[in-house]
């Protein structure tokens, strides 16, 4: 059983808005260096703080109430939702420690931090991606 094939509104409603928290919380890291360089450090700092990082909460949130409204079709046991699971912690860890103090930073290491860290979150995205996708271990 495929979790958008669920028959419930709440469901696909909470599938949706897992969905719109991902790309808020993964779309905004793609212009992260655009803005360092522009010298919009305030801005960036308020859109990593107000924005990208609460979102990323909500999507384990959300993801967490999806597979308890999956009917047991999907358990956090599951080979592909732990290895979710372990990608969201590294996620957040990259984002709080490498992300946010580089933000307002233009040392040579807050320069190395935010590349280490914008790295990992897209290295992250994909990876999560495949795993919702394709659900190895399913």
């Amino acid at each position: 059983m495929f979790a958008l094939l669920l028959d419930s509104a709440g469901y696909r409603i909470m599938g949706l808005l897992h969905i719109i928290a991902a790309v808020a919380a993964f779309g905004p890291v793609l212009m992260y260096p655009g803005l360092k360089k522009a010298g919009e450090t305030a801005t960036l700092a308020r859109l990593h703080m107000r924005v990208t990082f609460p979102a990323l909460i909500v999507l384990w949130v959300l993801g967490m109430g999806l597979a308890g409204m999956s009917e047991d079709a999907y358990k956090v046991s599951q080979t592909w939702m732990a290895l979710s699971i372990v990608v969201w912690v590294i996620l957040v860890v990259a984002s709080w420690l490498l992300i946010r103090p580089a933000i307002t930073d233009d040392s040579p290491s807050a320069v190395s931090k935010m590349a280490a860290g914008s790295g990992i979150t897209h290295l992250g995205l994909v990876i999560g991606l495949v795993l919702m996708i394709w659900k190895p271990g399913l």
